[in-house]
């Protein structure tokens, strides 16, 4: 394996990198860094995923190579997205901290454009920007970039799926034609492939793993449920992940503002990041996200381009992407630098195909897994527990004087008991909620998923007089199950919740045990009723059986009006034909 110097890096840079922690370059850096040491005439196309060290590859070279005898700027780095020229101007600066007369500059949209234009007088070398600034900085002349070595193009798969290709294009036009074009790119689409013909010359492609596929380091999950159960499901992946840091995606807005704040209702540490939100309000949530006073970032794929966040241990997929390649980007958050992390799917069976889809574009196979019972998410979050305790760290000079009031206040409670009270007061939320948490898990290869379980043999359908006006939900009407008949072994199937009543399917055999035991009992003061439900019952059947009602009658309806129509053209007839004879 080659070290830093090895490969060219002055003694400068040298210093700098060892303190970052870098002890030998990453394979992106050890292929890219000797191509760009001293030459200025090279156009290269890097594949390599998010994270895998690509801004040290061009960007140790560049300070390298900058000519401090001069003001001009020399270096140009295009990046998608606020956040991530932000990110690589940070970057270099570190590169560059024993370089002082390197001047480097970040311009990008969302802040005062007076201060940038102040940075910019001074003369820089090096700019990093996003591309609708930078162009608005061009038509006010504040700056040139006609004499640059080289141009940048970071992420540039991110700016073409973000709609940038007309800006860079108009940025190109005012770069000179002798300069040479450096494009980093997780995967070579059709639009990057179209960019780099046209601007590039003769590039080297340099390619770290197969084109367009997953990280290495990262697994690939997949929790098979329903639909409509989808939160649920959320709910026990994270529960049964203590210490998860990660990003939820979300396909629109309003869900992720509604996932969001579900998660906040819940008493998760989540908050939302999308397009409707103010520079202002993404920079405050950004904050508290990298500071990991949130745990849970939901987001849509637009409001996380760009995003550089460390240290993530997983990434969920709330709903997959609409376009395979976007899974890819996805999972490359986590698993950075090195590290393991995990890619979670949670899915229904429709979505199957679109699944071995995703499996063959980043050429894994996912795991699936059941998502985890209340069970093994209890006992997990009971040894998380024991686990902090045994390694909390004790200042004894601040607990010491309060020790003796605290021995007498709990002498009267032996060891064991002493523990069961201290993990109850941390531990009881989660064998409350979990007491009778149904099994979300759906077979994936199940072939009859759309099946009606209205008409299923193996059910009964029942119909209750409680409501979601009622605060009823489905782990609430699977409790009262367990309890009224002092039984957790009855079978519940689909359960449907409405406003002021629900239908709930359960195994045929307890019917008769469940309207017993329903009988005279009440829920929050209110008298149960409960039944067998009847097909007539229009009022709480599924959307689907109304469909198929509709498209049953609509042949006799479309009959009778081609009967009535035809009935009139024969009546018009009939009397033209009156008219003409008198």
């Amino acid at each position: 394996m080659l070290t830093f110097e090895e490969i060219g890096i002055e003694k400068e840079l040298l210093t700098a990198v060892k303190e970052l922690g870098f002890v030998n370059p990453m394979p992106v850096q050890e292929k890219v860094i000797p191509q760009l040491i001293g030459n200025d005439n090279r156009d290269i196309i890097g594949l390599a995923q998010t994270g895998t060290g690509k801004t040290a590859a061009f960007g140790l070279p560049l300070i390298q190579n900058t000519n401090t005898s001069t003001k001009k700027t020399q270096y140009l780095i295009l990046a998608p997205t606020r956040e991530l020229c932000i990110q690589i101007a940070d970057d270099l600066i570190s590169f560059a901290k024993y370089r002082e007369d390197v001047k480097i500059t970040p311009v990008f949209g969302g802040t005062s454009i007076d201060r940038q234009i102040t940075l910019l007088k001074k003369g820089t070398h090096i700019i990093t920007a996003t591309p609708g600034r930078l162009i608005d900085l061009i038509n006010r002349r504040k700056v040139d970039i006609s004499k640059i070595k080289t141009i940048v193009l970071d992420e540039a798969d991110e700016m073409l799926n973000m709609g940038f290709r007309q800006d860079i294009e108009t940025i190109l036009k005012e770069t000179p034609k002798d300069k040479n074009t450096l494009l980093f790119s997780a995967t070579m689409s059709k639009e990057v492939r179209k960019i780099a013909s046209k601007y590039m010359k003769d590039p080297l492609e340099i390619s770290i793993g197969k084109q367009n596929v997953g990280a290495e380091n990262v697994e690939h999950i997949c929790y098979m449920v329903n639909a409509k159960e989808r939160y649920l499901a959320l709910k026990r992946v994270v529960d049964f992940h203590p210490d998860i840091y990660g990003i939820v995606f979300c396909r629109t807005r309003r869900e992720t503002q509604d996932v969001a704040e579900k998660l906040l209702k819940d008493g998760y540490n989540a908050d939302s990041l999308h397009g409707d939100l103010s520079q202002l309000q993404r920079d405050a949530v950004m904050k508290k996200f990298r500071m990991k006073n949130i745990s849970l970032l939901v987001a849509t794929d637009v409001a996380a381009r760009g995003l550089d966040v460390d240290d993530l241990t997983h990434i969920i997929n709330f709903n997959l992407p609409d376009e395979t390649e976007l899974y890819t980007h996805r999972s490359g958050r986590t698993a950075r630098a090195g590290k393991k992390g995990e890619s979670i799917v949670i899915a229904n069976l429709k979505e199957k195909f679109k699944i071995k889809q995703i499996e063959k574009q980043i050429d894994k196979k996912f795991t699936y897994m059941p998502v985890p019972l209340g069970k093994d998410i209890c006992e997990k979050q009971l040894f998380h527990l024991i686990d902090r305790m045994e390694k909390v760290a004790v200042d004894d000079s601040k607990i010491d004087s309060f020790l003796p009031q605290i021995f007498k206040k709990l002498e009267w409670l032996d060891r064991e008991e002493l523990i069961k009270k201290f993990v109850s007061v941390e531990f009881n939320r989660f064998l409350n909620y979990y007491k009778n948490a149904p099994d979300l898990n759906i077979p994936f290869d199940s072939k009859d998923s759309n099946r009606s379980r209205f008409t299923s043999s193996n059910y009964s359908r029942l119909f209750i007089n409680l409501g979601r006006t009622d605060e009823l939900e489905p782990t609430t009407l699977i409790g009262l199950i367990n309890d009224l008949t002092k039984s957790k072994d009855i079978k519940v199937g689909e359960i449907e919740i409405l406003k002021n009543f629900s239908f709930f399917e359960v195994d045929k055999e307890y019917t008769k045990v469940l309207l017993d035991s329903f009988k005279d009992k009440e829920f929050k003061k209110r008298k149960i009723i409960l039944e067998i439900a009847s097909k007539k019952e229009n009022k709480g059947r599924s959307r689907e059986s109304f469909r198929a009602d509709r498209n049953r009658k609509r042949p006799d309806r479309d009959r009778k009006r081609r009967d009535n129509f035809k009935r009139g053209r024969k009546s018009e007839r009939t009397f033209r034909k009156r008219r003409e004879t008198t």
